[in-house]
């Protein structure tokens, strides 16, 4: 008798087990279709609301000289900000990264990740006072020595300011703020590497540095560009800090160290809108819309980065 319920039993257990796969499968594609929706749901918002700027007259704009005119500067602040982090960011998470994966004690890297993860869960604004009433006091005479002996590269040229609060201090806060992501990505890449791959190096007779130089940041690269370009989509975005700390007149400054900076699309939405009405609230959203564009255009050439490596891999 109990054989001939083996055969059902195995049957039931099949059927169970496609119920479960096709479930799970269902609300992965339900879930996939609900993120795409709601991304369009935002483009087309933004877009809406942005038509107005767009296709007024230039007299009735801010400035007087029309919308490109209008975003221009704030779309160059945005990049200028989230380059200089992402440069003073990169080389310092991967080299913590390499450090807790492959040189700390075990207990120490167990400590490092959890500390490094911890600068993640401080508000951006705790940041933004930091930046601005101890940071910025402290990059002063740093700022001055850029000017003195590094003032014929246009990004230290000008007076310096006083106060500190310069698109380079915003740029280290920033810094600062995208570094945990960054290094939590290139540590778990980095522990990824095959263990053969390492042996061999090793094997060779390659020290501890070469071995981490020809297996192990080629292995975690395309990983590194990842966590870089999120790191980049997080500095774009980026709002109270900056309004924080940076002292804006809007206008194009390659300059890092001086007063007047340019200012970013999500800092100058945040400090206009509570007073805007009418005609600048569209403009404030088609601000908004530009910067949707960019942060869709890094992580769309990212992903295309990626893609490429992990195909020649």
């Amino acid at each position: 008798m109990s054989n001939t319920l083996q055969p059902a039993r195995a049957a039931i257990a099949t059927d169970r087990k496609h119920l479960g796969d096709t479930i799970f499968t269902a609300m992965a594609y339900g879930s996939g279709a609900i993120i795409l929706a709601l991304l369009a749901g935002v483009a087309l918002f933004l877009l809406w609301q942005a038509v107005p700027a767009i296709t007024a007259t230039h007299e009735s704009l801010p400035g007087g000289k029309g919308f490109i005119h209008y975003v221009a500067p704030l779309v160059f602040g945005t990049v200028q900000s989230a380059v200089i982090a992402v440069a003073i960011a990169l080389p310092l998470s991967i080299a913590i990264g390499l450090f807790i994966s492959h040189y700390a004690p075990r207990r120490l890297s167990t400590f490092l990740g959890f500390i490094i993860d911890l600068l993640a869960a401080i508000p951006s604004i705790i940041f933004g006072l930091w930046g601005s009433s101890v940071l910025a006091g402290g990059v002063v005479p740093v700022q001055q020595w850029l000017h003195t002996y590094l003032g014929f590269i246009p990004f230290f040229a000008g007076n310096p300011s006083p106060s500190g609060r310069t698109m380079l201090t915003t740029g280290l806060v920033l810094a600062i703020m995208i570094l945990p992501i960054m290094t939590a990505t290139n540590r778990e890449v980095f522990m990824q590497t095959p263990r053969l791959q390492e042996e061999a190096a090793i094997g060779l007779g390659a020290t501890r540095w070469e071995m981490i130089r020809l297996a192990v940041i080629p292995f975690g690269m395309s990983g590194v560009i990842a966590g870089t370009m999120l790191g980049l989509g997080r500095a774009l975005g980026e709002t109270m800090a900056v309004v924080i700390i940076l002292s804006n007149t809007g206008r194009y400054n390659w300059s890092v160290i001086e007063t007047q900076n340019a200012d970013t699309i999500a800092a100058n939405i945040a400090r206009q809108f509570p007073e805007s009405s009418g005609l600048d609230v569209n403009v404030l959203i088609a601000s908004g819309l530009v910067l949707f564009v960019l942060t869709l255009l890094v992580n769309t050439i990212s992903r295309w980065i990626v893609g490429r490596m992990t195909v020649k891999g």
